[in-house]
């Protein structure tokens, strides 16, 4: 688990690696200067890591490095199968990778238009989750910011090797417990109000955020939904609404305490066609009672004039539980190393974050 001493920034205009230095942070290191990178993973231990770069007119390119980002190499990267004529839905091409993990041995790719892939050689093949991508219930799936669905979360379970949940805005929770063989929808309990009356409670229409899972107890969950905030505490079987959030329960990022699992941040924002911060202040909502109350931490955070608005994978938290980094479209970056109590401005120059992660 990360110590929070390194840090990587993808952003419209490259990847930035940061190093810690006392009670602050450098910039170290740029890779990609100039190319829009969506998403990286981050390196573990052996060094290994991926870049995912999105170049419009050139297609989605994948980077690999074996030396935690002081080279990097082009590897393959995900491709849909043939479409065969007639098929419904989106087209079968390859838009965005908005989401990377690993666990045991596998790197996970999520990818707009919905389709999961996999690959056991870090990325020099991979192959389409084709039990997921059949499903029939995929065709209903629609998307949010984007105009196609897409796959942003993915949360493997560390104490059940083969078991796997996913986020996907518009399509629910999916989950998979015998490593991508079957799967099933999970997202009871949530509620999406932009839909008729009538379909609102149908768990394949929900619009997670994000949703993330405490290390230490991964059976607990917390999702950042487009209407609120729910938690699980039984593995997805069952989701609960938080309401009392401070500011405004919408936002899309949210991030989990690696140790507690009733200590959890999100960046409220004002919703739908606004999409910016309340009032022109940037703050964090913080509960550290798995969401009977919430405190708003401000300290160090631009609180007038500011409209910047922080993506699904704009917050991070480190593995020693206080340390953060949180980055906005607008290339805004700040750092706390106290939870949350006070930040401290890392940058305000960078081009828009897509997101930040620990390495």
């Amino acid at each position: 688990m990360s110590d929070g001493s390194r840090a990587w920034v993808a952003t419209r205009k490259g990847l930035f690696e940061l190093q810690r230095i006392g009670l602050g942070w450098r910039l170290a290191r740029a890779s990609f200067l100039g190319e829009p990178v969506s998403m990286l993973l981050p390196p573990a231990a052996d060094g290994r890591m991926l870049a995912a770069l999105n170049l419009g007119h050139f297609g989605v390119k994948l980077h690999a490095s074996d030396d935690a980002g002081a080279s990097w190499h082009e590897v393959a990267a995900p491709s849909y199968p043939a479409q065969p004529d007639g098929a419904p839905g989106p087209a079968w091409k390859l838009v965005q990778v908005w989401s990377l993990e690993a666990a045991n041995g596998t790197v996970w790719a999520g990818t707009l238009p919905g389709g999961l892939f996999r690959s056991a050689d870090f990325g020099a093949s991979w192959q389409l989750v084709e039990p997921l991508w059949r499903r029939d219930e995929r065709l209903e799936w629609f998307g949010g910011g984007y105009d196609v669905p897409g796959i942003h979360s993915i949360c493997p379970h560390p104490s059940h090797p083969g078991e796997l949940l996913l986020g996907i805005s518009c399509g629910g929770v999916w989950v998979t417990r015998d490593d991508g063989a079957s799967w099933s929808l999970q997202a009871d309990g949530m509620r999406a109000a932009y839909m008729p009356p009538e379909q609102a409670d149908s768990p394949n229409t929900q619009d997670p955020h994000a949703i993330v899972r405490c290390a230490a107890e991964p059976d607990r969950l917390w999702c950042q939904h487009h209407n609120g905030i729910w938690r699980s505490a039984d593995n997805a079987r069952r989701w609960h609404e938080v309401v009392g959030a401070p500011v405004s329960s919408f936002g899309f990022a949210v991030a989990v305490h690696p140790e507690d699992p009733d200590t959890a941040w999100f960046v409220p924002a004002q919703a739908d066609e606004k999409r910016v911060p309340v009032g022109g202040a940037v703050v964090v909502n913080r509960t550290r009672d798995g969401g009977a109350s919430f405190e708003t931490l401000r300290h160090g955070l631009p609180q007038q004039d500011a409209y910047d608005l922080v993506y699904r994978h704009g917050l991070a938290v480190a593995g020693d539980g206080r340390t953060l980094l949180l980055g906005s479209t607008t290339g805004a970056l700040w750092g706390s190393f106290d939870g949350g109590d006070s930040w401290q401005t890392v940058s305000t120059h960078l081009p828009p974050i897509a997101a930040v992660r620990f390495g």
